[in-house]
């Protein structure tokens, strides 16, 4: 099947960018029209911050989600939630098979569901939801997972995608519009264990080259391959 859209759904800013950000680039470089998609935005926890410092932190962080996605031949799209206010289940599926409908797309690639994170969780269950009503009415459209290091429980490593050194740089360049992917905000290591990680997967599933990879949908596939 020719793919002609696809988007990455990410629960928080810079989750859509390393859940999907490969295939998004590869697949833009082949004229596909790709999305970024965050549920939420992240809001500031000071209670002591004003109105005018809470806003001035979202627009930031709006400025980051577009920058990195035009780095990666993309545009992007907030759903207009914000960490605290995350919708139902239904409620959430139900407005992303309509998107989906209304966008015709026809890969989506979201969080794998055995996260530390309960909105990734939640993110996980309206995609494979949606995903899985849009294939029992018979569209065809197709559903990966991407790897995090916050999801990891139960990932299987299954679809793996070398990457060259101009869409490696491509990725980590998108990816580093992100404060908090440079260390700005707290100290967990991203460039480094990204860098680490796709080695790894370069070893374990004999590629030449940087590697990524990515986990099947397997209770919304309904045949073999």
């Amino acid at each position: 099947m020719s793919v002609n859209r696809v988007v990455s759904i990410g629960a928080h800013s810079l989750d859509a960018e390393l859940l999907g950000g490969p295939l998004l680039l590869k697949y833009a470089r082949q004229g596909a029209r790709c999305t970024t998609i965050h549920v939420t935005q992240g809001r500031l926890e000071d209670p002591a911050a004003t109105e005018e410092a809470k806003q001035a932190y979202l627009k930031e962080l709006l400025a980051q989600n577009k920058r990195a996605a035009e780095k990666l031949g993309a545009d992007t799209l907030w759903l207009g939630y914000v960490s605290n206010n995350m919708p139902s289940t239904g409620e959430f599926s139900k407005r992303l098979v309509d998107y989906f409908i209304e966008e015709n797309v026809q890969l989506v690639i979201t969080h794998w569901r055995g996260s530390m994170h309960q909105r990734h969780i939640n993110t996980h269950d309206a995609v494979t939801q949606a995903v899985k009503r849009l294939r029992e009415r018979g569209n065809q459209i197709k559903l990966l997972y991407g790897e995090t290091f916050e999801d990891l429980v139960g990932f299987i490593p299954q679809a793996y995608f070398s990457l060259d050194e101009g869409e490696k740089e491509q990725w980590f360049s998108a990816l580093k519009e992100y404060q908090v992917f440079n260390g700005e905000i707290n100290d967990f290591p991203y460039i480094s264990y990204y860098t680490t990680n796709g080695k790894i997967r370069e070893i374990e599933s004999n590629n030449r080259g940087f590697t990524v990879c990515y986990m099947y949908a397997s209770l919304v596939e309904n045949g073999l391959f």
